[in-house]
C-alpha cells in the first residue's frame, strides 16, 4: 500500500492544503483507515476502493468508492481531499470523468492538463445538491462568543446561514479584511458548537469584490485550528451565494483562502441556476 501526499488548490508545494492519498484501499477497515490518517497527520486522507453496485457487482473502472478520514474521525465528504485523489489518478493515466462514491452521495469528477503547465493537471468536482438557511439567532450568538467577534463585526450585506454541499458550514462574513485577518477564537468553545450542531468549518469570508472573496475555515471538529484551502466549504459557499439571491451568481467566483497562515489557496467556484449542485475546481501537486 503506498500513501501519496498531496497539497491542493495550489501549483506549489508550499502552498494549499495537504491531503493523503491511498489509492489501493481495499481490504483496509475504517480501523485502519483512521489509524492511517492519525500517521499521516493532514487535516483529511482520502482512501479509494473500486465502487460496488446494489447487487455486489464492481461499478466501471471510472468510477470510484472513497472515504475521507481526518486523525479524528470520518468524514463524509471532503474537497481538497477529492482534487488530491483525482490528480493523482490521473497523473497515473485516468484524466477526464470520473465518478467518487461518497457517504455524502455521488461527487462528479473531471480532470484535465493545465495551460500553464502541460504536466499538471486541474480537477473539477461538481457537489451533490446544495442548500443554505438562516441559521438560528442563539447559534449565531454562541458562534461569535466563540470566535470572539460582535455583531458588528459582520457585514450586513451577508446574513449568517448554515449551508449544505455534502457536509453542514456556519457561513459568517467579516465586515473587513482586517476583521478577517485577526482570527484567534475559543477552539474548545467552537469544537462543542461545532459538534452540537454538526458544523463541519466554519466558513468566514471576506468580499473584495463581486467574483472575489477571501476565506478562512476554522475546523475543530478535525483538531485544526484552521484548513488553508476548504473545497466542501466553498462549494456550500457558492449554494450559499445562491441561496440569497447574489446578483454574480453563474459567474465563476475566486476564493482565496491559507494566505494568512502561509500557504495561499485558490479555489473557483461555479454555480448555476439550473443546477443544485456546485462546481469546485483547482490543481493538487505532490508534495515531496
Amino acid at each position: 500500500m503506498e500513501i501519496l501526499r498531496y497539497s491542493a488548490f495550489t501549483d506549489r508545494p508550499d502552498g494549499g492544503n495537504p491531503a493523503g492519498v491511498v489509492l489501493d484501499a481495499q481490504g483496509l477497515d475504517e480501523t485502519d483507515m483512521l489509524r492511517i490518517a492519525k500517521e499521516v497527520g493532514f487535516s483529511e486522507t482520502a482512501f479509494v476502493t473500486a465502487a460496488e453496485t446494489p447487487d455486489g457487482t464492481h461499478t466501471p473502472d471510472r468510477t470510484h468508492r472513497v472515504r475521507y478520514f481526518s486523525p479524528r474521525a470520518e468524514v463524509d465528504f471532503c474537497g481538497h481531499a477529492t482534487v488530491a485523489t483525482a490528480v493523482a489518478l490521473a497523473e497515473r493515466g485516468a484524466p477526464g470523468a470520473l465518478a467518487f462514491q461518497t457517504n455524502a452521495g455521488r461527487v462528479d469528477v473531471m480532470t484535465e492538463r493545465t495551460e500553464a503547465d502541460g504536466h499538471g493537471f486541474r480537477a473539477t468536482l461538481t457537489s451533490v445538491s446544495a442548500s443554505s438557511e438562516p441559521v438560528a439567532p442563539q447559534h449565531l450568538a454562541s458562534a461569535l462568543e466563540a470566535l470572539g467577534w460582535s455583531e458588528d463585526d459582520l457585514d450586513p450585506a451577508f446574513p449568517a446561514h448554515v449551508a449544505f454541499a455534502g457536509n453542514y458550514h456556519l457561513i459568517l462574513a467579516a465586515a473587513s479584511r482586517e476583521r478577517l485577518a485577526r482570527l484567534d477564537y475559543d477552539f474548545e468553545a467552537l469544537e462543542a458548537l461545532s459538534r452540537d450542531q454538526s458544523w463541519t468549518t466554519v466558513h468566514l469570508f471576506h468580499r473584495q469584490t463581486d467574483t472575489l472573496f477571501h476565506a478562512r475555515d476554522p475546523f475543530p471538529l478535525g483538531g485544526v485550528v484552521e484548513d488553508p484551502a476548504t473545497g466542501a466549504a466553498a462549494a456550500a459557499f457558492g449554494g450559499y451565494l445562491r441561496a440569497i439571491g447574489w446578483e454574480a451568481v453563474g459567474t465563476p467566483i475566486t476564493v482565496l483562502q491559507g494566505y494568512d497562515m502561509g500557504r495561499p489557496s485558490l479555489l473557483t467556484v461555479t454555480t448555476d441556476a439550473s443546477d443544485p449542485r456546485v462546481s469546485v475546481s483547482g490543481q493538487a501537486v505532490v508534495l515531496t
